[in-house]
């Protein structure tokens, strides 16, 4: 099948396949004239990688996963220690997002939310210290 009916049975834009063909995460064959041509396992490397995408890992980590899933010797153990550090991860990033919360609330509560133009969150954020307000 062409490109437009890979994405179409993939869900992976057009953009995206051609972005992946790129950084070598799926390599589809060509036609003499060098048309791409996918394959039902080009379809299903899609649908792999647009899963793992959806879990939030990144493109490494998908290369990755991509290799230990096409990998019939694999250890569990090689997946699984890939899982637990994006689990880590966004963990991480779940703590980062929250302080953030805390602080946008603190600033909003502090902010009188009227017509004058004194405000704390401007002058937090023009003070490059949003943080300093933290509860």
């Amino acid at each position: 099948m062409n490109i437009g009916e890979a994405a179409k049975a993939s869900g992976i834009s057009r953009k995206m396949i051609r972005y992946y063909e790129e950084i070598a995460l799926l390599q589809p064959g060509r036609t003499a004239n060098g048309y791409r041509v996918y394959a039902p396992q080009d379809i299903h490397t899609l649908r792999f990688i647009g899963a793992a995408r959806r879990l939030g890992f990144s493109v490494p980590d998908v290369k990755a996963l991509l290799a230990l899933w096409q990998d019939r010797s694999r250890s569990s153990a090689d997946v699984k220690r890939l899982t637990d550090g994006h689990i880590k991860a966004l963990r991480a990033r779940v703590a980062e997002m929250n302080a953030m919360i805390g602080t946008l609330e603190t600033l909003a509560r502090a902010c009188d939310g009227n017509d004058r133009p004194d405000c704390p969150i401007i002058n937090a954020i023009a003070a490059h210290d949003p943080g300093s307000q933290r509860r």
